[in-house]
């Protein structure tokens, strides 16, 4: 089965550790997420590309009870176990903040500060069976449940 990025110079799929992909302005060095045409911070247009650091801490998160509303396409938040879902702001330190959706995760093993890894998960699969694939936060270290329903048979 062939895959695809969901989108084009957003992160990274080559070699074992994805990236997302970001500039760094050469006027006064503020990193961002994704890809601008312009510095956020002093406006200077003179930007280069910068492969993100792959951990993070979470900064914030939120959960969201309902599936997203049209024009959503994907498939990563639709099912039984998909509900509630989970979204976050990952800090990568001494870079920035970025926005991300969280898998592998519950309400009672999320906390603020938690060591997180970029992870590719598929999003949906296309008419003609090429996933889709988008990214997002997972715990790292090992400890953590990799899926809702391990969390659930241990918090059982």
């Amino acid at each position: 089965m062939s895959s695809r990025p969901i989108a084009e110079g957003l992160f990274t799929e080559s070699g074992d550790e994805p990236r997302l992909i970001g500039n760094r302005c050469r006027a006064c060095a503020a990193i961002t997420f994704p890809v601008r045409v312009g510095c956020a911070r002093c406006g200077a247009g003179e930007l280069e590309r910068y492969l993100l650091a792959d951990r993070g801490t979470l900064w914030a998160w939120t959960t969201q009870g309902f599936l997203p509303k049209a024009p959503f396409t994907g498939t990563l938040t639709v099912g039984p176990d998909a509900v509630p879902w989970f979204l976050g702001v990952v800090e990568l330190p001494g870079e920035a903040r970025v926005e991300s959706l969280l898998v592998g995760v519950t309400e009672e093993t999320l906390s603020i500060g938690m060591p997180l890894r970029l992870a590719l998960v598929p999003f949906r699969h296309d008419e003609d069976g090429t996933e889709v694939v988008t990214f997002a936060f997972t715990p790292d270290g090992g400890t953590e449940p990799e899926n809702e329903r391990e969390a659930e048979k241990i918090h059982a």
